[in-house]
């Protein structure tokens, strides 16, 4: 009866897998709260920085309505919205990357959201109301920053959603275009862009923003049409469908 029992006792106690299995599933437990606060905590550094950074380029833009921007300096942009000066190299380079980026998001990120055939346009129309409302501090840009710096500007932010409208209005035409033929109507209008905005800018164009738009749209579809016509005539096919998506 006494062996019995021991042995019943001894069947009731709990087998090394089974107390191994808790504590693995402790362990993981630990492990995803670990994961969450350093993604909680990667997210509120994110949103700071964000934050540091469009009160830097704030102080900045002031200071670029008074004066050339090589005449500000970096301890003058933070001391304008009370931060350290070493703040500043934690987010820029320099005060022309500053200016790069404040650009990028206030008025590249106007062409990102309208991006397509029939939005395009209303991008670059907040593109223009952008330049009018800040037009001190864009001619500042214009004045101090040089056109190489500004070219590699627009052609690494604008190219790539130029090149998109153009395959859109490609697409919407129904024209059949080669790569080659999109990559030189890209460069062409992402130049002419650029020229026309400085232009425009310079108050060397008197047209209003809605009419050299409507100027632009149309010079593009007809790029469009003309680069599909001279395709045709290799390819008769092609010019018989360009004609009718027109």
């Amino acid at each position: 009866m006494q062996e019995r029992a021991g042995r019943q006792i001894s069947d009731t106690r709990p087998s090394p897998a089974s107390m191994i299995e808790p504590r693995i599933c402790d362990k993981m437990e630990e492990d995803l709260k670990e994961g969450f606060v350093k993604v909680r905590m990667k997210r509120r550094t994110y949103e700071a920085s964000e934050t540091a950074k469009r009160e830097i380029c704030s102080a900045l833009k002031a200071l670029m309505a008074q004066k050339p921007l090589n005449k500000i300096t970096v301890a003058e942009v933070m001391q304008s919205c009370g931060m350290a000066r070493q703040h500043f190299y934690y987010h820029f380079e320099d005060i022309y990357d500053a200016v790069r980026w404040m650009f990028d998001q206030e008025a590249v990120a106007l062409l990102r959201e309208h991006e397509g055939v029939m939005l395009w346009q209303d991008g670059l129309l907040q593109l223009f109301q952008y330049l009018q409302e800040n037009r001190a501090v864009c001619l500042c840009a214009l004045h101090s920053i040089s056109r190489e710096h500004l070219k590699r500007f627009f052609q690494t932010d604008v190219h790539a959603i130029i090149q998109g409208t153009i395959q859109r209005v490609v697409a919407e035409l129904n024209c059949r275009v080669s790569d080659t033929e999109v990559d030189l109507l890209t460069k062409f209008y992402v130049g002419a862009l650029a020229s026309m905005m400085e232009e425009w800018l310079l108050e060397n164009i008197q047209e209003t923003p809605e009419e050299l738009i409507r100027f632009a749209d149309q010079l593009l579809k007809d790029h469009v049409r003309g680069a599909a016509l001279r395709m045709a005539e290799t390819s008769p096919a092609a010019e018989q469908t360009c004609r009718e998506g027109s």
